[in-house]
Order: structure tokens, then sequence, then C-alpha cells
């Protein structure tokens, strides 16, 4: 009997949603999952703003939409810092004359068991990946508000929802993020925006891959579907959570880890 764990998964029919006229915020746009994340909101018409700290990456990301049909400009930034995020805000906002979706998905990890975990480590990983959707939602909040409407979404991890041995630092930045989610989701509900999160599993990546085959092949025997999740699988589900039909969709959180945590 064939292995189906090892075989590549078949991309289907994707989502599409009608994006004519948004204007999307990707943060970590250039890489992994925050590029198929972007490809997919440009892909169904919107300009996508990338967001990163790298601009030679962010405009390789940016010629590659161009060149398959869709609108896409680059703006670097460090998401950490107050300063940065509400200038980016703000040139976008100019830029495009309004914005619509924000996705908050630039992360990092510095994993190491608490014992040996530093404060820098804690405090790189908390600022980054609490702190910088903080910003963000608060920045375009006020935009959104005065247009009375809008998507958030933020991507979250299994790792806040259920903890990992070795993720302090990750696993308290994505359980805060889950926490921000609901809070917000409560504040905006009355503007029309509607703010939500996703928390995928295990996701092919070049993170994934340094665990290296063997432990890849013991992680893919945890997952119920026996296999890894694919960065575009992550992006249909942020999709379906910006289109305009999500509207009653708000204060959730979305797991798309394969059955992993049930």
């Amino acid at each position: 009997m064939a292995d189906d764990s090892k075989q590549p998964v078949a991309t289907p029919k994707r989502l599409h949603v009608d994006l004519a006229g948004q204007v999307a915020i990707v943060t970590g746009a250039s890489q992994g999952i925050g590029r198929a994340i972007a490809e997919a909101l440009a892909a169904s018409g919107a300009t996508v703003a990338l967001v990163a700290r790298s601009a030679g990456k962010l405009a390789d990301v940016a010629a590659a939409i161009r060149s398959a049909g869709g609108a896409a400009e680059p703006f670097a930034c460090d998401v950490s810092q107050a300063e940065n995020v509400t200038a980016v805000v703000d040139a976008i906002h100019s830029k495009l004359g309004r914005i619509d979706i924000l996705v908050n998905n630039a992360g990092v990890t510095r994993d190491t068991l608490l014992p040996r975990m530093s404060d820098e480590e804690w405090d790189e990983v908390l600022t980054t990946n609490l702190r910088g959707p903080f910003l963000f939602m608060r920045a375009v909040s006020r935009p959104m508000m005065q247009q009375r409407y809008g998507r958030i979404i933020n991507v979250a991890s299994v790792s806040g929802l259920i903890g990992n041995p070795g993720q302090a630092n990750y696993s308290a930045s994505k359980a805060g993020l889950v926490g921000l989610t609901r809070t917000v989701a409560k504040e905006l509900a009355g503007r029309k925006i509607t703010v939500n999160a996703v928390a995928p599993g295990f996701i092919a990546s070049d993170m994934t891959a340094a665990l290296g085959p063997a432990l890849l092949d013991e992680v893919k025997k945890r997952v119920p579907a026996k296999r890894l999740g694919e960065a575009w699988e992550i992006a249909d589900a942020v999709l379906f959570l910006a289109a305009p039909s999500s509207a009653y969709i708000t204060a959730q959180v979305l797991t798309i880890d394969g059955g992993l945590i049930g």
C-alpha cells in the first residue's frame, strides 16, 4: 500500500472571492505563508501592500505578483517599532487610498527550554509576534472605522492553543494574539470590522524542513491527516475570512492542523 504521507499534495481548484478595489496589508509577506497569503489576495483582485524587513525580498514578491497580473507595492518596515508602523500605514493609506484588509503574519521563533531562555529571546519573540500585530491593528483601526468596513486576520498557531515544549516565548505570544483578536473583535464589531485568527499546525516551510526527515516523519505520525499542511491551505483560509461575505464571522480562531489538536 502506498504511503500517502510521502506524496505531494495536489492543489485543487482554489478558493476565489472578489476583492476588486480593495487594499490589503500583509506583514511578513516576503516568504512562506505570508507570501502565499499575499499572492492569494492579489489573485482575487486586491492591491496588496507587502510588509517585511527585507526590501529586496519584498521587491521579488511584488514582481512575481505583478507578472501574474496582480497589483502589489512593497513597504519595508520593522513591525515591532511603533513609529515605523504608523509611518508605513500612513504611507499605504496615502498612496493606495484606503485599507480594507490587514493580515498580521510576521513572526519569529527563538526556541529553547525555559531554564535556558534569555531575556532577549523572550523579548524579541513577544515584541515581534504580539506587539507588532497590536501596532498594526491600532493603526488600521482608524481608517477602517471611518469607512465602516474592514477585515483583520491574525496568524496565530496551535502552539498558542495547546503549548509546545521549547516554545514558551512563541506559545505565549500566540496565545496573547488569540486574546487580542477576540477583544478587538468585540470593540470593532459595531463598525462592521471583523477580527479573526487562523491557527496553523505543522506547515511545510523552510522552518519545518530544518527539522530533518526523521523528525518530520514523527511529526506526520502525530497528525491524523498524516502529512504537513501547505502554505496555500492557510492562504485560502485567510482569503475566506477576508471576503465580504464573511461579515458575520468575528472573534473566531480557525484551526488548520490536519486534526492535530482535535
